[in-house]
């Protein structure tokens, strides 16, 4: 049965539906799956969900107000949007925005409202046009109930921002047992920034953009070996989500799930949430041991690099990242075939990088993509 959240008491339960990755039917939102998933998630007791201005180019707030605002009563689910630096340059561009994105969504306020991607660099835009000071004017009128951060950073900088802005009330962070101790994301680091600061958790990518759902065969026998002896056995995702979960600072972990059955899942093992138990978190420990050895691109997926057509040579950096680690980890011989006849059909081969950086100065994970474009080239233009 979901529990009341401990933090906030209008969201049940500790799980979230994130909506940058929904169900989609060629280049538009697959509405009819939607509405699906979200009943199940309403009918089991759910009430969470996710969205910023660009997710899915856009159209994740319209999907929203179909599938959710449309259908159920207003304080019967709680939306967090966020303020996404792609979309301003100055702070007269913030409340026309916002109202743009309470329109789209179809509501009057929103439950919580972020300010999204915190960076060292994001952060100080942020400040210059007093963006944090534009949000809770729109609290003080009503139309955010709860301000809070999105952070893709080092510890220190987010200790830097929740000491300038105490009013800061909610930080959502990446947050999943392989980047916990990863020395780029720190996510471990950043989430005891949190505590120390008396801050709820929200967590996005606890499955690190679905690589921790088809793992190597090393790292699947740790799980199967775990689960020898059980008669239902648990899924790769589960064991990440719950990770995530059981950190008692953690207030909700959300999941972008494409599909029902993705949605099903996980609905069933977090509806009657139980923490991991010392022997899944030894288990955890040796899987995260296998993933550190094998060199994976810690790239999620999440497409900032490419937004608004950014990439002046049309790379399809996620996508090629992705293609080269199920390549080299996972040995997977369709890969060369994906990355010739169909991410590269039209032109943006890794080679054709012009070095300019556009995408390292926005990427959340702060990958240095022109050199890993590099290793793609070597893997799959020889």
């Amino acid at each position: 049965m979901v529990q009341q959240n401990k933090f906030f008491p209008e969201i049940k339960g500790n799980f979230g539906l994130g909506c940058m990755r929904l169900p989609m039917a060629g280049e538009n939102v697959d509405l009819v799956e939607m509405e699906k998933m979200v009943d199940a998630f309403m009918q089991a007791g759910f009430n969470y969900f996710d969205t910023a201005h660009g997710y899915l180019g856009t159209k994740s707030e319209p999907a929203i107000r179909e599938a959710v605002v449309k259908r159920y009563p207003r304080e019967s689910f709680v939306l967090t949007n966020k303020l996404s630096t792609h979309f301003f340059r100055k702070e007269e561009e913030i409340r026309p925005l916002f109202e743009q994105q309470l329109e789209a969504c179809g509501v009057d306020y929103f439950d919580f409202y972020l300010m999204h991607a915190q960076d060292g660099a994001i952060y100080k835009k942020f400040k210059q046009t007093r963006a944090y000071e534009a949000a809770m004017e729109l609290k003080a009128e009503g139309k955010i109930r709860h301000f809070g951060i999105s952070f893709h950073d080092k510890a220190d900088v987010l200790e830097k921002i929740l000491s300038e802005h105490p009013e800061i009330e909610v930080v959502q962070i990446q947050f999943n047992y392989v980047d916990y101790d990863d020395l780029s994301v720190e996510s471990g680091k950043v989430y005891e920034v949190c505590e120390k600061y008396g801050k709820p958790v929200l967590v996005m990518e606890p499955v690190k953009g679905g690589s921790l759902v088809t793992l190597p065969e090393e790292a699947q026998k740790v799980f199967d070996e775990l689960q020898k002896d059980e008669e239902i056995k648990r899924s790769n995702a589960s064991y990440a989500i719950r990770f995530a979960a059981s950190f008692p600072n953690i207030c909700v972990v959300l999941s972008g799930m494409s599909n029902m059955d993705q949605l099903s899942e996980n609905v069933g093992f977090m509806k009657d949430f139980v923490p991991l138990s010392g022997e899944e978190h030894a288990a955890i420990e040796k899987v995260r041991g296998i993933f550190n050895s094998m060199g994976m691109i810690p790239c999620t997926g999440c497409h900032y690099c490419v937004l608004d057509n950014d990439c002046p040579m049309k790379i399809k950096i996620p996508e090629l990242f992705a293609c080269y680690n199920m390549k080299t980890v996972f040995h997977n011989w369709n890969e060369d075939y994906y990355y010739r006849n169909i991410l590269t059909r039209d032109g943006g081969k890794a080679s054709d990088c012009i070095k300019c950086g556009k995408c390292e100065r926005i990427c959340p994970q702060h990958l240095k993509i022109r050199e890993l474009l590099t290793e793609v080239v070597a893997e799959f233009e020889k």
